[in-house]
C-alpha cells in the first residue's frame, strides 16, 4: 500500500483528534486540511518503515503550535482556569459537555499530550516522539493535565492526598 493510500485511511484519526484539539469542527477540517497539505509535500521526509500515523500527528502538532503562535501572544495560566465546574448529574450529556470545556481550558502542551494518550491511545514513546519531546516531559505533563482536569470537574476535595509515613 502507498504512503498516499496510507494517508487517506488516517483521516478520520486526524478529523477527531484536530476536533478534540480545537473544538471547533470547522477549525479542525482547516487544521487537517492544512496538516495534509503540509504532509503531502513534505512526504519525501517521511522515512519508509516508521509509523505514518506519528508522523501526521507530528505534523498536525507542527501545524496547530504554528498557528497559535501566529495568532497570539503566550497567555499566563489564569486562577480562573483552576475554577471548577458544577457537576450535573440529570445527564450524562452534561458531564461530557463539562468534560469538554474542562479539557479545552488545559494549557495546549497538556490538552495536547492528554488527547494523544487518552484519546488516540497513543504510547508515551509515541507521544514523545509526535511532539519531540522526552518521555518524562510526556509523563508530567499528563500528569499535570490529570490532575487540573480533576480540580476543574470535581473541585479541590477530589485531588488525592499523600499521607505522610513514617
Amino acid at each position: 500500500m502507498s504512503e498516499a493510500q496510507r494517508l487517506v485511511e488516517l483521516i478520520p484519526r486526524l478529523r477527531r483528534y484536530a476536533r478534540a484539539l480545537v473544538g471547533d469542527r470547522a477549525a479542525a477540517d482547516d487544521l487537517v486540511q492544512d496538516t495534509l497539505e503540509r504532509a503531502w509535500t513534505k512526504l519525501h521526509l517521511y522515512r519508509r518503515g516508521t509509523d505514518l500515523r506519528a508522523w501526521l500527528f507530528t505534523v498536525m502538532h507542527n501545524v496547530h503550535v504554528n498557528r497559535i503562535r501566529a495568532l497570539r501572544p503566550s497567555e499566563a495560566l489564569d486562577e480562573d482556569l483552576l475554577e471548577q465546574s458544577q457537576h450535573a448529574p440529570q445527564a450524562d450529556a452534561l458531564v461530557m459537555r463539562d468534560l469538554d470545556r474542562a479539557i479545552a481550558r488545559l494549557p495546549e502542551d497538556q490538552r495536547a499530550v492528554l488527547l494523544l494518550v487518552v484519546l488516540e491511545e497513543m504510547s508515551y514513546e509515541e507521544v514523545a516522539q509526535t511532539l519531540d519531546v522526552p518521555i518524562g516531559t510526556v509523563m508530567s505533563r499528563l500528569s499535570r493535565a490529570r490532575e487540573k482536569l480533576r480540580l476543574m470537574m470535581f473541585g479541590p476535595s477530589a485531588t488525592a492526598k499523600l499521607k505522610v509515613v513514617k
